[in-house]
């Protein structure tokens, strides 16, 4: 077969690729298919054949699969672009014509690459031009960051598409005609021989001009592949591995040059390192991506069924190839990079059959163009590198990159046309030998093919990336909680419900008119810091995430038949979560924030079941969109201190104060360091550690016993026993309470900290006995806490000297009442014996009876319990208590922090919580 005829029936292998995809998007937009609607993937196709007439006419003996590979790119491409933004693609399709006949007008009007050559530093001097126009002003235009165009009236060119090619041709012209200079080394360094300065010269002279690309235009793509070009180039001609090396070593220096001279990089390198830590801002396009890549599995979601066409930011220009492989999976993406391959190859064999140095040199750096560009930007796509932004070859939409394309097809079938082949130059051999003859066959064989292997190596870690991102890591990417994706798909299944312990609904889905469903609060702000929200734009947080599978009905299965239909994909409403929280009780924790900031959590000691957890400003759900897209745009972050969907309760870390004391006093009773009735002088102020310690307001309370000192929270009493305690000891008794540790819990838990005991200082010691942080050194001052950290403490003296796991949710019911999961109370520490725990229970009982805690009294039930009061630095405090009830038994423990809360404060805000809980309960 010739390789005219077999480049035809490539061609017509290629064709049915083409058109299936145009007509699965014809079917998904619900039209028939006839000749009508399939008239753009036909039209291509008979372009592709008038080309191959071409070719046929022009250069009979060019590589008969180059074509069709690139008939296939580009058709996957127009189809692409239509599916994204359909109203470029008529433009796209003109664009992809106009580059097919330039095709045709290279092979018709350039029959000799080396006469072309020959004008090399003219044609150098041209693309150094083009490369540096976008920098005129008045035509030079900046887009994505780049100063990368030109633009006229309506009509815009990108000058560096065709910039390269001239470049390209010039090198081959230069490399040609010096190649025998560049393999000679004649610089002795020791035992080493080294190529002189003026050897060394071209390649200073292209690692410049790309540093000046990067610096003058931020275009971090087109620099990266001049370079690596150009050093592909310098390889297959000298053959000498120490370029290679020494190009490493220069583009290192240049990208930790241009890292701390350019913010533009060290944006883009903190987007590869971590996307997702500005996942609505400068990370959104990776970000969503890395999404829709791993909603496309093996098979994909089909053509016209993914998200990332409609949510990546310009998705048919740099980020085209998420689409492609969100909507054909990872067996459709590794084909395309597949046909970039055999590009490469086929490109590779067009070099190693030229008849001049300057023919194979300019077929390696073109091919090199069109494979290091789908390198470089499906790598910044899917993490492998970090972004550039530069377009997909023959796929992305954009006139130029289409343009550029085709003339390096047009080079690349000329250079093949130019081929001899090892028959004809055997036979020529005993004849005449040309001037312009190749270099040796066998090397030049060998140094293609092992840039062959290197390219094959950059596709294999490609693959290799995509599977990870696409399979082993796509149930992590979709069930991230910033993941729109899922919660779109999802909003056609019926979600579960998220109700209280009394069966006061939060949570539920509704349906709407078209069928799907909308996830609606109808307690408005009742819990709305646990059950957190679920958006299709911001994901899921609260125990819609930590439930977000049991509410999607995808675990905690009821029944046999339940895990069958999930298995199946039968679409079933997902499974109701019914919390241990108490709407009144919840209520009364609200309240008591309402106006104020902080947080208040309320537990039951025995089981662990947390009945209530508040944290203020609070917000509803219903706008949860608004709210988030208001902190974005005024350049607030979700999760800092002033918004709303912070959870104080479980997030913020804050000095305990003097409820702290509570760990001291339950530390030296079960250490034996004093007793109830030690005896200590308690002044206004006393030196420990050669600095001050002092009590609120410098009261001075005498001499008093431990008890009392508790009662009335005297500092310098408990900084003394804290320091007869230690700093060992004290850190080691607070660890049993839990402070340093992750207490695992259902939703996002600050870790409450202590320092390091070797670190601290005497005086230091005596502030952490009395809750207050005034260390500085390398581990964290301490103590600090959260409230629910507090909360727990509490419970340990409430419950014996044991700590339960704290737990949220009751239990789980699937859509026909069956219930899957129930929680059973489990241990979580012993953090003091019971007999320490019932002699400090009973002293805490004297603080609210006759000390500081009076505000906390309940009519007919005994309360225990201990203020705190934490300085904030700038003279304002926080008003700290925790307490428990009813007092010989306590069955509910209460902890809250009013900011800059008045002393006291926090004692009288927990008392009605205390007062509802036991109404509830029936106890008051």
């Amino acid at each position: 077969m010739t390789r005219r005829n077999l480049e035809l029936l490539l061609l017509c292998i290629a064709a049915p690729i083409v058109i299936v995809l145009f007509g699965m998007m014809v079917v998904n937009g619900g039209q028939e298919l006839t000749f009508n609607t399939l008239g753009v993937p036909l039209g291509i196709f008979v372009a592709f054949v008038i080309a191959h007439l071409a070719v046929r006419r022009f250069a009979p003996g060019a590589d008969p699969a180059i074509l069709p590979i690139s008939f296939a790119l580009s058709g996957i491409g127009i189809a692409f672009v239509t599916r994204i933004v359909p109203d470029l693609a008529v433009r796209q399709l003109m664009w992809l014509y106009a580059g097919i006949a330039l095709m045709v007008l290279v092979l018709a009007f350039i029959r000799n690459l080396d006469k072309v050559a020959n004008y090399k530093y003219t044609l150098m001097a041209v693309g150094i031009l083009l490369l540096l126009s976008p920098l005129l002003p008045g035509i030079g235009s900046e887009s994505g960051g780049g100063q990368l165009w030109l633009k006229v009236g309506s009509f815009s060119f990108q000058p560096g598409e065709l910039a390269k090619i001239l470049i390209v041709v010039f090198l081959a012209g230069y490399l040609a005609a010096n190649r025998e200079m560049l393999s000679v080394f004649t610089w002795d360094v020791g035992p080493f021989r080294l190529p002189s300065l003026s050897t060394l010269l071209p390649l200073i002279v292209m690692w410049a001009l790309a540093f000046l690309v990067v610096v003058l235009e931020k275009d971090l793509g087109l620099a990266l592949v001049l370079f690596a070009v150009f050093v592909v180039m310098l390889y297959v001609a000298t053959g000498k591995k120490f370029y290679l090396v020494v190009s490493l070593g220069m583009a290192a220096v240049a990208a930790v040059a241009l890292y701390f001279m350019m913010g533009h990089v060290q944006t883009r390198v903190s987007i590869w390192l971590d996307p997702f830590a500005d996942a609505q801002n400068k990370g959104l396009q990776l970000v969503q991506s890395l999404y829709s890549m791993a909603d496309g599995d093996l098979f994909g979601t089909g053509i016209g069924r993914g998200m990332g066409a409609s949510v990546i930011p310009v998705a048919e220009s740099d980020f085209i190839f998420p689409v492609i492989a969100e909507e054909v999976g990872l067996l459709g993406a590794a084909g395309v990079l597949l046909l970039y391959l055999c590009f490469a190859i086929r490109g590779m064999v067009t070099a190693a059959r030229a008849k001049s140095d300057v023919s194979s040199f300019i077929a390696v750096g073109l091919t090199s163009i069109i494979v290091l560009q789908a390198f470089i930007i499906v790598g910044g796509v899917t993490r492998v590198i970090p972004l550039t932004g530069i377009t997909l070859p023959f796929i992305s939409q954009g006139g130029s990159s289409l343009i550029a394309s085709f003339a390096i097809v047009g080079c690349l079938l000329r250079c093949g046309d130019e081929g001899t082949g090892v028959g004809e130059e055997v036979k020529q051999a005993t004849t005449a030998l040309s001037a312009n003859s190749v270099l040796g066959r066998v090397a030049l064989g060998k140094r293609l093919t092992g840039t062959m292997i290197i390219f094959s190596a950059l596709f294999a870690v490609l693959v290799a990336n995509l599977t990870y991102i696409m399979v082993i890591q796509a149930d992590y990417y979709q069930n991230l909680p910033g993941n729109g994706h899922t919660m779109a798909r999802e909003a056609k299944t019926e979600r579960g419900t998220i109700s209280t312990y009394d069966g006061v609904v939060l949570a539920q889905s509704v349906q709407n008119e078209n069928g799907s469903y909308e996830r609606v609060y109808p307690a408005g702000e009742l819990a709305a810091h646990i059950v957190g929200y679920a958006s299709e734009k911001y994901g899921t947080s609260g125990i819609e995430a930590a439930c977000n599978t049991a509410l999607k009905g995808q675990e905690s299965f009821a029944t046999w038949a339940d895990a069958l239909n999930s298995l199946a994909g039968v679409n079933a409403p997902g499974n109701d979560v019914t919390l241990t929280v108490n709407s009144k009780i919840q209520q009364a924790a609200q309240d008591a924030l309402v106006g104020e900031v902080g947080a208040c959590v309320a537990i039951d000691p025995e089981t662990g079941a947390v009945l209530a957890l508040a944290s203020s400003p609070t917000y509803d759900a219903a706008d949860v969109e608004a709210i988030i897209a208001g902190a974005a745009a005024g350049g607030s972050a979700g999760s800092t201190d002033s918004s709303v969907l912070y959870n104080r309760a479980t997030q913020a870390l804050y000095a305990p104060g003097s409820t702290f004391k509570m760990v001291t006093l339950a530390t030296a009773l079960e250490t034996g360091v004093a007793t109830e009735d030690t005896m200590l002088d308690a002044p206004g102020t006393m030196d420990i550690g050669n600095a001050p310690v002092t009590n609120a307001k410098d009261v001075d309370y005498g001499r008093v016993t431990l008890a009392r000192a508790t009662e009335v929270s005297a500092n310098t009493a408990f900084g003394q026993i804290g320091v007869e305690i230690g700093p060992e000891r004290l850190v080691s008794s607070a660890e049993k309470f839990e402070f340093n540790q992750d207490v695992p819990f259902d939703l996002p838990l600050s870790k409450s900290l202590m320092p390091k005991p070797s670190e601290m200082t005497e005086w230091e010691t005596a502030w952490a006995a009395c809750g207050e942080p005034v260390g500085e050194h390398e581990s964290p001052a301490g103590p600090q806490a959260t409230v629910l950290e507090m909360a727990l403490a509490g419970c340990a003296i409430a419950n014996e000297g044991t700590i339960m796991q704290p737990y949220l949710v009751d239990g789980i019911y699937n859509a026909s009442g069956k219930r899957s999961f129930t929680a059973q109370p489990s241990k979580l520490a012993q953090a003091i014996s019971k007999a320490t725990a019932d002699r400090t229970l009973a002293v805490l009982r004297g603080v609210v009876t006759d000390g500081t805690g009076t505000a906390a009294r309940i009519s007919g039930v005994d309360v225990a319990g201990k203020t705190g009061t934490a300085e904030r630095g700038d003279g304002t405090s926080n008003s700290w208590f925790v307490g428990m009830a009813p007092a010989d038994n306590p069955r509910v423990v209460v902890a809250i922090v009013i900011e800059k809360g008045d002393s006291g404060e926090g004692a009288a805000k927990a008392q009605g919580v205390l007062k509802t809980a036991l109404q509830v309960q029936g106890l008051a």
